[in-house]
């Protein structure tokens, strides 16, 4: 059967991975079987979420369903922030495998309460919502996840009503990240000099490790220097997979959505207030407004080589009639020329305007010209992928160092698919 839970953290403190580590170890003494522990990443575009809009699931055998339930909801009324009123907890428990649909949609797109207490009725699972109830959608995604392709994260806890300053060695994650990389990632942003995997945010998680594989997060945990765990947990997850994305069309994109979309650059980079970075792609028939917030960082610095006429996928969230940038592929450069008025072969000097329409003329000796000289300029881009650094990413996103490996590359046709 599989067990789950959402919506039980806030803002000022609480975290629902501790509430399923809690879970797992009562279901244990209860007499269950862990099975598998899931961390499951939604729609990060939610506007209700905390921080990185995560449900958990816990598949278990033994005993029955309504035991696991009844110890859930315990654990939720024990742990969860109810004071919080954007916190709406909801338990979700089913026995039989249900279609990952629901999953789907919750990842890609919103979900009602109303369609899912539907949704679980008609199923036959059992299930509780607090306040307004909003958490089942989340559990319910939770129990219909379904990965192709999963990764794994470790994370550490302290004692929940502990708010004091964290201790983590810095030193110690740097050397982690240097020993397990590329086999584990944004541990440390290494251009930006910053530790990623300590959260500053008033929860119970020391840190957390990302990678391929338990073995792997296993290791870089080992380097690792810190305060003493009151526990740890290694949860099978949707992170850093771009589940999230779904392929778009210029002018066919919903607000809230994530995508990949294939455009030409059509304008040059412009940075705006706060130093964000925008420019416009278009296909044969829309324009769409690109943007690089100010905090991905060295990602502006590419953003801004790029010119009109460079073919690009471009990737990430589509919010207020803009794709907010999570990377980008760099499929063709537009040549980069300068017109300059044509040199005089007799005198050696620039050419001045005859006026419009009547090309140029050398001041000297009166020779005309027609065409004016063209120079192309190296580009310093390459074609390829580019993202933003470990500090910005968001928790779906699918690091390039995942890309290499696999030797993947973009699962659409970028030549035809111009809309």
């Amino acid at each position: 059967m599989r067990i789950g839970v959402d919506d039980t953290d806030s803002p000022e403190g609480m975290c629902t991975t501790y509430l399923g580590m809690v879970l797992i170890k009562r279901l244990i003494s209860a007499g269950f079987s862990i099975k598998d522990r899931m961390l499951v990443r939604l729609n990060p575009n939610v506007r209700y979420k905390t921080r990185g809009n995560a449900a958990i699931c816990i598949e278990v055998e033994g005993r029955n369903a309504r035991d696991a339930f009844e110890i859930a909801c315990a654990c939720v009324e024990e742990l969860a922030d109810f004071s919080c009123e954007n916190t709406n907890p909801g338990v979700v428990v089913i026995n039989k495998e249900i279609s990952p649909e629901f999953y789907k949609k919750a990842l890609r797109h919103f979900c009602t309460i109303e369609e899912t207490e539907e949704l679980l009725k008609k199923e036959g699972a059992l299930f509780k919502g607090w306040k307004n109830k909003r958490g089942l959608i989340g559990a319910t995604a939770a129990v219909s996840a379904a990965f192709p392709d999963h990764t794994y994260e470790l994370l550490a806890y302290r004692n929940l009503r502990d708010h004091s300053e964290r201790f983590v060695d810095r030193e110690s994650v740097f050397i982690a990240e240097a020993t397990t990389y590329p086999h584990t990632w944004d541990s440390v942003d290494i251009e930006n000099d910053v530790v990623v995997c300590v959260p500053h945010t008033p929860d119970p998680v020391i840190f957390g490790i990302r990678g391929e594989s338990p073995k792997w997060v296993d290791r870089a945990r080992s380097v690792i220097i810190s305060e003493e765990p009151v526990a740890e947990e290694v949860y099978r997850t949707n992170q850093g997979t771009d589940a999230h994305l779904t392929d778009g069309i210029i002018g066919e994109m919903l607000d809230g959505r994530s995508y990949r979309v294939w455009g030409s650059v059509s304008s040059l980079p412009a940075t705006g207030r706060g130093g964000h970075v925008s420019f416009n792609i278009e296909d044969n028939k829309s324009s769409v407004r690109c943007m690089a917030y100010e905090p991905t960082k060295g990602f502006r610095n590419i953003i801004r080589h790029l010119i009109p006429g460079d073919w690009i996928l471009a990737v990430g969230s589509f919010k207020g009639d803009s794709i907010n940038l999570e990377k980008i592929y760099l499929d063709s450069l537009a040549k980069d020329t300068i017109t300059k008025p044509p040199l005089c072969e007799k005198c050696k000097k620039r050419m001045t305007s005859a006026g419009t329409g009547k090309g140029w003329k050398c001041k000297k000796c009166s020779a005309r010209a027609f065409e004016p000289e063209i120079e192309t300029i190296q580009r310093t881009i390459q074609t390829g992928w580019y993202e933003v650094p470990p500090i910005a990413r968001r928790h779906l996103s699918k690091p390039l160092v995942r890309e290499i490996r696999e030797m993947e590359t973009p699962a659409v046709d970028s030549q035809n698919n111009t809309g």
